[in-house]
């Protein structure tokens, strides 16, 4: 990493991209582990991880020097080998994991230590986006509009009834010249059941929480400020050591804590309700990779049996789903439909499509069962 901002034209000025790098995605077991979790990952067989893809996409807006990544200490010399041209200063680590709005909006008060009038941006490390001029559009817009005060969030135009995700219902237009597709949120929606998931796409008012949010800085943290003071208060006191000697007895002081919530919870929503959340909808060929079934749909080609990895290392007879050859052997498949084979050195999973949302069940039993060094 380099030890200064690096000299660069920001596409959008005083925009500064914050990126979340938490998880272990036990959905994706047992590929994606603690010690390395999905966002390390070449899921898609591109080259590049996700945790780099997400910094390919957010570079042309917020210049090399003005993305922050927000990691566990676990994870920080890998993130630093995988993002050599990140900013030293800019990586923020967590010794411990507190959820997303402690991660989010102590970043979001260490880059207003830095810049008062900053905007900031939050998106996930271990998503995928296929349209990358529409996500630039989406976010240029999100930023006018929070430049105004909003607190913006990007709305993910659904393809199909899914009960995965939560859902925004978008209300009226907010007629913003610099920003024409930002609408008022009516309301934030939990994962719905499969009839309600058919409602919301045929009615057409909603689009899919990708979690992706922007505004000022000063504006998301009074947010955080107004609904947990608490959380706010540690975060504010943490966010002024920052940049001294005293980061480290401070962080050891009030980290622990921090309250562990989600940013909808704590911000997102309840201002949603007091009317204070705009969304901007784009179709941005969008997807979490949130199980083993999501990526195979994900995947290029025709093929029935959808192969991450070498292609040469699985023998496909008549078979269908996805397989993952990890490790030296070779995978052989046969007449077997709708299948998730996984193959590592330390673990295999065989599972369903249908099932994949459920493999985080292994997860939580190998944790019951003290196999830790699975998990």
């Amino acid at each position: 990493m380099t030890d200064h901002a690096p000299e660069s034209s920001v596409a959008l000025p005083g925009f500064w991209a914050i990126v979340p790098a938490g998880g272990a995605g036990t959905r994706l077991w047992p590929l994606s582990r603690q010690a390395r979790p999905k966002f390390l990952l070449d899921l898609t067989g591109s080259g590049r991880t996700l945790l780099q893809q997400t910094w390919d996409r957010l570079v042309p807006l917020a210049g090399p020097g003005g993305v922050t990544v927000v990691t566990g200490t676990a994870h920080a010399e890998a993130v630093t080998e995988q993002l050599p041209d990140l900013v030293a200063a800019n990586l923020l680590t967590e010794p411990t994991p507190r959820d997303s709005a402690a991660a989010i909006c102590l970043a979001a008060a260490v880059i207003m230590q830095r810049d008062p009038e900053a905007v900031i941006g939050s998106f996930a490390a271990d998503h995928v986006i296929r349209n990358a001029p529409g996500f630039e559009r989406a976010v240029a817009e999100a930023v006018s509009a929070a430049r105004l005060g909003e607190i913006v969030t990007l709305g993910i135009e659904p393809d199909h009834a899914s009960t995965a995700f939560g859902y925004i219902r978008v209300g009226e237009a907010l007629g913003l010249r610099d920003a024409p597709s930002a609408y008022r949120v009516e309301r934030f929606v939990e994962k719905p059941d499969a009839d309600t998931a058919t409602r919301y796409l045929a009615e057409g008012g909603y689009r899919w929480n990708a979690g992706m949010f922007v505004a000022r800085a000063d504006v998301l943290l009074g947010e955080l400020e107004r609904n947990r003071p608490e959380l706010y208060a540690g975060v504010m006191r943490i966010a002024k050591a920052w940049d001294t000697d005293e980061r480290e007895a401070v962080i050891d002081e009030f980290w622990p804590q921090l309250e562990k919530v989600a940013i909808d919870y704590a911000i997102a929503e309840p201002a949603a309700e007091a009317g204070r959340v705009a969304v901007v909808p784009a179709a941005l060929g969008w997807d979490d990779i949130g199980d083993w079934a999501s990526l195979a749909a994900l995947l290029p080609g025709d093929a029935a049996l959808k192969v991450v990895g070498d292609a040469a290392q699985v023998l496909d007879v008549d078979s269908s789903g996805i397989a993952v050859p990890a490790g030296e052997r070779l995978v052989a498949v046969l007449g077997l439909k709708d299948v998730v084979v996984i193959d590592t050195p330390s673990a295999v999973l065989v599972t369903t499509r249908e099932w994949a949302q459920d493999v985080k069940k292994v997860v939580e039993t190998l944790t019951q069962l003290g196999r830790h060094d699975l998990r």
